[in-house]
């Protein structure tokens, strides 16, 4: 083979040999870029996610805290199937609370849950968590109660606000997590029996009066959820570090035991509601009113389009013009302090 043919087919060889790597070099650069395409699509919807999740991390929460009887529901939640299963009357049951609360100088709340010891004992009721919640189901509610929840947190997800509902009520927790509202709470704080281990109640192991109920408002506003922690109400926490502050609560209540509720998320820039359906609670609501305990006073209809649906709407409104209007002082001042 001469000299030239050698060559001639060596330089063919390489050329083929360039040809086949420049084609795989294309082609892995080719597939590096759709790789890389690919993974910042993957990166680009991450980061999409993250900021939704951000988004929906700095919604500032609302706290909506409700007392029952006479808030959510007419009358007394032992008036519907308890009392009567036990024979007496309304009026005789608690005529004969306040008769001895009043006579053994005691808390009408822990008398009251005496009483429906003593009289389930008398008539052979047995009081399990259970037959509670069964007593429960039978509770009346207000006109447009079991739609209120969900309207109201559709209006204020709208605003760029995450409501949240609770119970602060001196009627029994046992019963309020029978009625059909009681997944609709965060956290139902509430009067509560101990249980042997039969499972039947025969001691209370939380009662509720109106100064319990405001210790109730700082685990709230601390975000703490168990009843028996003492220690972390009572810790420091300043005040922008709290999930809900007093400003972001509206109280709703109807009685005596609410008044103190009343006034103190009032004076710490919330707002409270005094609730009536009857022309003697409508009088109770305007003194209320009258003395600055209570911002609103409406009737007991929760329905769309009622003026509690129309005040409710315009306090998230303010709450959330305040929160975007701090915002905007707290950047200001970080500019100017830079």
């Amino acid at each position: 083979m001469s000299f030239t043919r050698l060559f001639s087919c060596l330089y063919v060889f390489l050329y083929i040999y360039l040809w086949l790597f420049a084609e795989k070099y294309v082609y892995l650069q080719v597939m590096r870029g759709r790789k890389f395409l690919q993974e910042k699509k993957k990166t680009s919807s991450s980061k999409k996610k993250e900021r939704k999740r951000d988004m929906a991390k700095k919604r500032p929460q609302v706290a909506l805290v409700y007392d029952f009887d006479g808030t959510l529901s007419p009358g007394n939640m032992q008036e519907f199937g308890f009392i009567q299963a036990t024979g007496k009357t309304k009026e005789e049951f608690w005529d004969k609370n306040r008769k001895l609360a009043v006579g053994k100088d005691a808390n009408g709340i822990l008398t009251y849950m005496y009483m429906m010891l003593d009289e389930a004992k008398k008539n052979h009721i047995s009081l399990t968590r259970e037959s509670f919640q069964s007593f429960g189901r039978n509770v009346e509610l207000f006109r447009g109660v079991k739609q209120w929840f969900s309207f109201i947190n559709e209006y204020g997800a709208s605003i760029g606000l995450e409501i949240k509902h609770y119970i602060n009520s001196s009627g029994l927790k046992e019963m309020i997590e029978g009625t059909p509202i009681a997944q609709e709470f965060e956290n139902i704080y509430a009067c509560s029996f101990l249980y042997n281990e039969d499972g039947i109640a025969y001691w209370p192991a939380v009662a509720v009066d109106y100064t319990t109920k405001t210790q109730f408002l700082f685990k709230i506003n601390k975000g703490i959820r168990q009843v028996s922690d003492n220690s972390r109400v009572n810790q420091y926490i300043p005040d922008n570090k709290r999930p809900i502050p007093f400003p972001r609560m509206i109280y709703f209540g109807d009685g005596e035991t609410d008044v103190p509720c009343m006034k103190m998320v009032k004076e710490h820039g919330g707002h409270s509601i005094a609730v009536y359906d009857t022309p003697q609670k409508e009088a109770m609501a305007c003194q209320l009113v009258r003395e600055g305990r209570a911002n609103f006073m409406c009737t007991a209809n929760y329905s769309k389009g009622s003026v509690m649906n129309i005040i409710v709407k315009r306090i998230l409104d303010k709450i959330k013009a305040d929160f975007e209007f701090d915002r905007l002082i707290e950047v200001n001042q970080k500019k100017a302090w830079k």
